[in-house]
């Protein structure tokens, strides 16, 4: 049985696929970032599934995509955690952005991802070219879910959160001031945290207040991310992978226009096509 995993930080989709005149199981779980969980803490959130633990010796073959996946050293520890939960099978781990990739294109293109993090990278057909390295959550991560919640938090603490939407705000999130500190400083997740409070957009985006801030947020992810890739982009296409991106389509097309630019697709969730891709090329 072939297992495919895309994983965020937040949460990470799985599905599993036996052949093609059996339906393919989904299960969703707790996001498993290498970058900032241990091996323990990655173990546990597969350990307590109950899901998976249905499955665990049927499967053979695992293809991981995962955020915190860039390196070697997260790769061999994702591939350890994996394949010591599912005795029988080989795993392959690779970075999120492939995930990103291989759902949107087998063709040259520029590809992004907004999600609880955000990445952007060229993909020339046969391999993966970042311009920009990484830095995380705490120092990048432009447009993203844990940008727009730390712009979310700033707003509301800085006292500039119109009075109407901060009611909303304390409604719907624990804002006591020793709470929102100790997840931040002390949860071994900040990201994901911070990543929560980006639903509070969404929900309300007719506010003009909420309006600028996904439009700053987004033209920052364009101007130091996509615009990097902007002699590629005047001979391929611009997709788009990940929950901020699908739900935030129309203030990136609006920053994008600006630069004469548009986005060809947007996926909100890129398993159903690796799945796809995997069997086309016949990974598993």
């Amino acid at each position: 049985m072939l297992l495919i995993a895309d994983s965020g930080s937040t949460k990470c989709d799985w599905i599993l696929y036996k052949n093609e005149n059996e339906n393919p199981i989904r299960i969703r779980t707790k996001g498993l970032n290498p970058a900032i969980l241990s091996k323990k803490a990655l173990k546990t959130i597969i350990n307590n599934d109950i899901e998976l633990i249905k499955y665990k010796e049927l499967v053979t073959s695992i293809h991981f995509f995962g955020a915190g996946c860039g390196t070697k050293k997260n790769q061999k520890k994702v591939d350890k955690v994996l394949t010591s939960f599912f005795e029988k099978a080989n795993a392959t781990t690779s970075e999120d952005i492939m995930a990103a990739v291989y759902a949107t294109t087998n063709e040259p293109a520029v590809v992004c991802i907004l999600g609880t993090g955000s990445n952007c990278c060229f993909y020339d057909g046969n391999s993966v070219h970042v311009k920009t390295p990484s830095l995380g959550y705490i120092v990048m991560d432009e447009g993203s879910g844990n940008y727009f919640g730390k712009e979310l938090l700033r707003t509301y603490f800085y006292k500039e959160m119109p009075d109407e939407l901060k009611l909303s705000f304390e409604k719907q999130f624990n804002l006591n001031i020793k709470n929102v500190v100790e997840k931040l400083y002390q949860s071994s997740t900040p990201n994901k945290y911070l990543a929560e409070f980006a639903r509070f957009l969404f929900e309300n985006l007719d506010h003009p207040f909420i309006e600028k801030i996904l439009i700053e947020g987004m033209d920052l992810f364009v101007e130091k991310h996509i615009m990097k890739y902007a002699e590629e982009l005047k001979t391929v296409p611009l997709y788009f992978v990940g929950s901020i991106a699908f739900h935030g389509k129309k203030q990136i097309e609006i920053v994008l226009k600006r630069r004469g630019l548009k986005g060809s697709n947007y996926i909100r969730r890129p398993i159903d096509n690796l799945l796809n891709h995997i069997k086309t090329q016949k990974l598993h």
